[in-house]
């Protein structure tokens, strides 16, 4: 059976993947004061981060509209899986199953399989990869939907900003907080709960905090090296590679990807943010 995977566009794809047309990105839209962005292929990292340093307010996003979800779903392939952000982030899960509810109607029954990540980013891209690997292996619509299911409930997703700025923007941080952390340069090892965002632990710098974050993933984790860790970070590559090579130290993983964060995961991220999910 062919098969497409739809992602919105926090599905922080690979170079490669971005060319693999069995993927798919729905595009938010972000905006920054009176500027929007479409976090599409034109989506620029660099300027973004600008815009954003540049704004005392916190930049907001916007899910796309059920119909734009409705035309992906009228491809030929004959399974398709959708993969959104948290639900408890964004209301782009709401979008895309309301999308399926309007094709069905419209069109007639079709494997449609709509997946609340609980996570973002590097979270969702490690639900893209494990349900492709299911459909290479020809496995059926209904057995992957289980498993995919079971694979999101087991997945952990941690992240590490490098600024506190976006939390001091959107009010999760008071300013004598904010002023606290960053004078004595601690940084926040955050992670993911059935979606809801929490605060796992803190460290005096960056790398400790990475290192920090890749205890929690080893002591969370069991069998390693049947699964399939991913790395996404926001214009930082050396501490995407300091993470692979923390988390290697600690357990064998079947493999390990990196990637760069779109739009959406930048706006969460920030600038330096790293984010990994195994």
């Amino acid at each position: 059976m062919s098969y497409k995977i739809i992602g919105d566009s926090c599905l922080d794809l690979t170079e490669e993947l971005k060319k693999d047309s069995r993927f798919q990105m729905i595009p938010l839209t972000l905006q920054v004061d009176d500027t929007q962005v479409i976090d599409d292929e034109t989506f620029d990292q660099k300027s973004f981060l600008r815009l954003v340093k540049a704004s005392p307010n916190c930049p907001r996003t916007a899910c796309p509209s059920p119909e734009t979800f409705k035309r992906a779903y009228e491809c030929p392939e004959d399974d398709v899986y959708v993969i959104t952000l948290s639900s408890h982030l964004s209301g782009t899960y709401n979008s895309a199953a309301l999308a399926k509810q309007l094709y069905e109607e419209e069109h007639g029954p079709k494997n449609i399989k709509v997946i609340d990540s609980w996570s973002a980013s590097a979270g969702e891209l490690n639900i893209a990869l494990y349900i492709a690997e299911l459909c290479e292996c020809g496995m059926e619509f209904q057995e992957v939907c289980e498993k995919a299911e079971a694979f999101k409930s087991q997945m952990k997703t941690y992240f590490v900003l490098e600024s506190l700025d976006t939390l001091r923007k959107n009010g999760r941080l008071t300013g004598l907080q904010a002023f606290f952390a960053t004078t004595l340069n601690i940084k926040p090892v955050m992670g993911a709960t059935e979606g809801v965002i929490i605060k796992e632990d803190q460290a005096r710098g960056f790398h400790k905090a990475l290192t920090k974050m890749c205890d929690y993933a080893k002591k969370n984790i069991k069998d390693s090296q049947e699964k399939t860790a991913v790395i996404a970070h926001c214009n930082n590559p050396e501490g995407a590679l300091t993470v692979k090579e923390e988390l290697l130290k600690r357990a064998p993983f079947k493999r390990v990807v990196i990637t760069d964060t779109a739009g959406v995961a930048t706006v969460y991220a920030n600038d330096g943010g790293v984010i990994l999910a195994c």
